[in-house]
């Protein structure tokens, strides 16, 4: 193959629809509410009803906060599912969805959490689809263009946030799998 032939923005997209496709998809069905918010440790991190968290900050606009602290705690406190669900969907992609795709503004602060496992699982998916179109519709000039100081790295070519953001996805989700694996085991104790 030329190199002038690669098409960077397939290699870029399929990195993660594989993955997302033939891992992580059939790994998220079935969630349940119960493993959703399930704190297998004391003072874990989650999405709570408004007003009932006891974290240093309760973010969200919704019947439902975010846990966080600023500056973050040392260590840092363990995260429930619903927890890294929703640092995915808002930190991971609908903030970057709103900064380079034309998505609404998202934040932290201003976003509606799920309080439920199913409605976390539709935002997912649909900032997911967001994310991917738009890549897709990048050209390679783009993909080398820096990204701006919309990202705390201005420097840096889309490309490499491309990169990043897949990185994020593929890890968090890992981890949720294998907190799905550990539920299922603390069940059977």
């Amino acid at each position: 193959m030329d190199a002038k032939d690669f098409d960077w923005n397939n290699s870029l997209c399929q990195q993660i629809i594989f993955h997302w496709n033939n891992q992580l998809r059939a790994r998220l069905e079935g969630l349940t509410d119960d493993e959703y918010f399930w704190a297998p440790v004391p003072d874990a991190w989650s999405v709570r009803p408004r007003g009932t968290s006891t974290a240093q900050i309760q973010a969200g606009s919704g019947d439902f906060t975010v846990d966080y602290g600023y500056p973050a705690p040392d260590p840092a406190p363990f995260t429930t599912i619903a927890w890294r669900l929703a640092h995915v969907i808002v930190g991971v992609l609908a903030m970057r969805n709103a900064a380079h795709f034309g998505a609404p503004e998202a934040s932290y602060d201003s976003w509606t959490y799920a309080g439920d496992a199913d409605t976390a699982l539709d935002q997912l998916e649909t900032q997911l689809d967001t994310w991917l179109v738009g890549v897709q519709g990048l050209t390679e000039a783009q993909l080398r263009e820096p990204v701006g100081d919309k990202e705390p790295f201005p420097e840096l070519a889309m490309a490499d946030l491309v990169l990043h953001i897949h990185r994020e996805l593929i890890h968090h989700l890992a981890e949720i799998s294998l907190l799905r694996d550990l539920y299922a085991h603390a069940l059977e104790e």
